[in-house]
């Protein structure tokens, strides 16, 4: 039993390393899009009715608690305190429940999201075809984000620059062509959920059993 114990003690401690890492890296992005001058300008909403800093502030909250909860899941199983355990069991658990209840919502109110969404990034695709100062300074952060995260365009890509995309093509060197790994990452993030509450669970009974 013991064996089992430390194996799963450690892949417990692996696994939740990882989560914490994951936490900083959204926090990080998030914040720098909040308060940097650039994300700023990527993030004014123009004419639009719709607030995009709403979407970095939920990310904001989202890297934080996964910190948290990658926290009390590598301290829980280094030092086998049943409690911080629980606690990112019941953390986990809720995260998976928001997700599948955010899911649901999406699918039903999918047509106006969509709308929503498109409402917004047409209209900063206008600024991106403009002349004036205003849509200048919006060209300018989007471009130093594009070379940042490597992307080019809000929704169709090269062609939403229209006549400047000569001017800022450089920023639109993509290494390789989008596939569908974005679709699939959240069927994997669903799975590494599920596997740490099983893993934190069977340590919490092993733990409970010593």
């Amino acid at each position: 039993m013991a064996g089992v114990s430390g194996c799963l003690k450690y892949s417990m401690f692996i696994f939740n390393f990882l989560f914490w890492l994951c936490g900083i890296v959204i926090l990080a992005i998030a914040i720098w899009v909040r308060v940097s001058k650039d994300g700023q300008e990527i993030l004014s909403p123009g004419d639009s009715s719709t607030n995009p800093y709403v979407s970095v502030n939920i990310l904001i909250a989202v890297g934080s608690v996964i910190m948290i909860l990658g926290f009390l899941g590598c301290c829980g199983a280094v030092k086998e305190s049943r409690c911080m355990l629980l606690l990112f069991f019941i953390g986990l658990l809720l995260i998976l429940l928001l997700q599948v209840a955010a899911g649901i919502l999406g699918a039903t109110f999918k047509s106006e999201s969509e709308r929503i969404l498109n409402e917004t990034l047409y209209e900063n695709v206008k600024l991106l075809e403009a002349a004036d100062n205003d849509a200048k300074a919006f060209q300018k952060a989007l471009a130093e984000f594009q070379e940042e995260f490597k992307c080019c365009g809000l929704v169709n890509g090269p062609a939403d620059w229209g006549n400047n995309f000569q001017q800022n093509s450089k920023s639109c060197a993509c290494p390789s062509p989008s596939d569908s790994s974005c679709t699939l990452y959240d069927g994997k993030y669903v799975y590494k959920q599920i596997l740490g509450l099983v893993f934190s669970m069977v340590l919490y009974c092993q733990i409970g059993n010593k």
